[in-house]
């Protein structure tokens, strides 16, 4: 009888030496896995090569160990050598007295150690003779002459950027065609439709592989700069630490008070100093409502600054104290209080970033207007609109028509804009008596209610039926006109936001602006509003980004331009600082005052018509956006930054995501400014 075998079967299993094949008829095993095989250390194998293995240990720590104290005499040399005065660097200088507190020892090896990194960074950006003049005095002559020299200077961050394609705009229209046709039929075939997918695919990976491989290239090209700057950011940081350090040894009254005392003298430290470094690093510029402000005296400055701020933060803590122990009785009162301005303090510090700071200028910012005429005046608005909806809502009872339309805006505004428009229009403070007039102006501006009738003239057929002396039954037919009447009723929601450029000279609109930034520093009267969250509780962030987009020396400057207004309000009509923007203001502007394209003031739709359309965008193409309100053609603008985002004045001027789906859905297109 024939013998019967089941036929060979493979398995696999994974064991500690990575996996193997087992074949299930002959038992035989067979590795698969390029695994290595697990090594013995047990102490049961050779002693000799234990003990040979040990010593190379030892050897290789005390060889670490010596590189790195010829590192440290090097460092320490490096600081602390007769260069080291003449040295540019934002090293901070400290006594041997201090250097030897034990109190101070870690925050300034911490700020050594940062300064010692951005020196060496800086020394490794790239450097270019540039040629210049100097003036001297020539002996033979007796007189001054002017001669040529070259001075060494550090190369800009650039990447080569690929010319424009005249090609390009003709081949995307090829492509377009050729797509649009293939849409047409594959619906109706199931294996175009996937041979459509599967090219577009392709199209994408091809393309974002394009894109890695141009990101690799910029991110080598631009590392340099890119580690000086992050060297830079530390030893802002690690200076302010040893500042601080510094300020306690120095008084050691700052130590006694209580914790929120102390973090808030840390924290008002650290911004002080991170300020005056700012402000005054050479090739550092610091822009505010003035105008543009540049220093010359570096670190130093910065250094000298934040010790004069800790001299008068020591002096006002000891007078502090002698008066808490002269009251004790009142120290929980004083000290709530203090609670209490810190915090507002603190919450007055994003607002006033926009229109400087001081006492002043918080109070410039702040509804002045008592809270009970405040809250009348959002009352008696709300009260309008109340009364307009409810006319509306019962239109069709208290009209007799034939047949309604209706066309109707939401009723709705923004006690904030209400409330700083008001302000504004009256130096700061009103009444609600001194309002009566302007809320009624408002309203009548805002909404613009508009009733229209018409008339139609129609018939309906009239049959009449009737028998004859002789027995026939008649039917005649006729028309029987009437009047129709047709009412449509339009409702316009001008936007209250949108008023303000029509009735304000520029010293209002600024107003308006400050208060609508600050929100009066009252986001307590109105918790529900929309610009609570959004230039409050959660104010716009700074998104990082990618340093291989910076290297291009045009978008570096667009964006250096174009974040000095973060969280500016979204203001309709408005073009500068002082008025804040709208998004077409905020796009001419930045480009106009970066240097890159003289626009002049053009709105978004003029925007576009100078750019040349790519479908293919680059960090600092302008994106165009159509229906976002209610205005033929192009209706926003922002500034593409890359990796998907966008830079616009939303409200207030932000960072956003082009993959959300509203954006997706008013997309229109990419746009290139003529730039210079």
């Amino acid at each position: 009888m024939k013998e019967w075998k089941a036929s060979e079967k493979e398995a696999q299993k994974m064991t500690r030496d990575g996996a193997i094949s087992v074949n299930m008829v002959t038992g035989e095993a067979s590795r698969v896995s390029d695994r290595a095989l697990e090594q013995d250390y047990s102490p049961s194998g050779d002693s000799t090569a234990l003990a040979r293995t040990a010593l190379h240990h030892l050897d290789d720590r005390r060889v670490r160990k010596s590189q790195k104290k010829k590192r440290r005499n090097r460092r320490k040399a490096y600081r602390e050598g007769t260069a080291a005065n003449s040295r540019p660097s934002s090293r901070l200088q400290f006594t041997e007295e201090e250097r030897a507190a034990p109190e101070l020892q870690k925050a300034i090896r911490k700020s050594d150690k940062a300064a010692d990194k951005l020196d060496a960074a800086r020394a490794a950006i790239p450097k270019k003779r540039v040629l210049g003049t100097e003036r001297v005095f020539d002996e033979a002559s007796g007189a001054g002459r002017t001669r040529l020299v070259f001075h060494e200077t550090d190369k800009p961050a650039s990447i080569r950027q690929p010319g424009p394609n005249p090609l390009a705009r003709p081949l995307q229209e090829v492509a377009h065609a050729a797509h649009a046709k293939v849409r047409e039929v594959e619906q109706e075939n199931s294996g175009v439709a996937a041979g459509h997918l599967t090219e577009r695919g392709m199209e994408k990976a091809v393309g974002y592989g394009n894109r890695k491989l141009q990101n690799w290239r910029a991110e080598r090209q631009v590392k340099p700069w890119r580690d000086a700057a992050k060297a830079e950011q530390a030893a802002v940081r690690a200076n302010a630490e040893a500042l601080y350090q510094k300020a306690l040894h120095d008084n050691p009254q700052l130590a006694s008070g209580n914790p929120i005392s102390r973090i808030w003298q840390k924290k008002r430290m650290q911004r002080q100093y991170a300020a005056a470094y700012l402000l005054n690093s050479t090739g550092l510029m610091r822009i505010d409502m003035a105008g543009a402000s540049r220093g010359a005296e570096g670190a130093k400055a910065a250094a000298q600054t934040a010790a004069k701020s800790a001299k008068k933060g020591a002096e006002a803590a000891k007078k502090a104290g002698e008066f808490i122990a002269r009251h004790k009785k009142a120290f929980l009162i004083i000290g709530g209080i203090g609670l209490v301005l810190v915090l507002l303090l603190g919450l007055l510090q994003s607002c006033s970033s926009m229109f400087g700071g001081g006492v002043s200028n918080i109070v410039a910012s702040s509804y002045l207007s008592e809270d009970s005429d405040l809250l009348a005046a959002e009352a008696a608005y709300c009260a309008k609109e109340n009364e307009l909806r409810r006319y509306l809502d019962t239109y069709e009872q208290t009209h007799d028509y034939d047949e309604y339309h209706y066309d109707l805006d939401e009723i709705e505004h923004d006690p904030y804009v209400l409330l700083s428009i008001l302000s504004a229009l009256h130096e700061g403070t009103f009444t609600i008596d001194q309002v009566q007039g302007d809320l009624q102006m408002l309203f009548d501006r805002q909404y613009i209610l508009t009733e229209t009738v018409e008339v139609e003239r129609r018939y309906y057929i009239e049959t009449d039926t009737w028998t004859d002396e002789e027995g026939n039954t008649h039917t005649e037919s006729y028309r029987v006109y009437y009047d129709y009447y047709i009412c449509t009723v339009k409702l316009e929601n001008f936007d209250l936001s949108h008023l303000p450029v029509y009735m304000m000279d520029q010293e209002t609109l600024s107003m308006y602006a400050v208060y609508m930034s600050t929100l009066g520093n009252r986001p307590d009267l109105f918790p529900s509003s929309g610009y609570v969250p959004k230039y409050v509780t959660n104010p716009p962030a700074k998104y990082e980004i990618p340093a291989e987009y910076l290297s291009d020396e045009r978008f570096a400057a667009l964006i250096t331009e174009a974040e000095k207004y973060l969280g500016f309000p979204y203001v309709w009509g408005g073009s500068s600082p002082s008025t804040s923007f709208d998004c077409s203001g905020f796009v001419s502007y930045v480009l106009t005052n970066s240097g890159l394209c003289d626009t002049g003031r053009l709105g978004a739709q003029g925007l576009y018509n100078i750019s040349t359309p790519v479908s293919e965008p680059r960090p600092g193409d302008l994106v165009f956006f159509v229906g976002t309100y209610d205005t033929p053609g192009v209706s926003h603008v922002g500034f593409y930054v890359g990796d998907g985002m966008l830079l616009h004045c939303g409200d207030p001027i932000q960072y956003t995501s082009l993959n959300s789906n509203y954006w997706q859905s008013h997309f229109y297109a990419y746009g290139r400014p003529p730039y210079n």
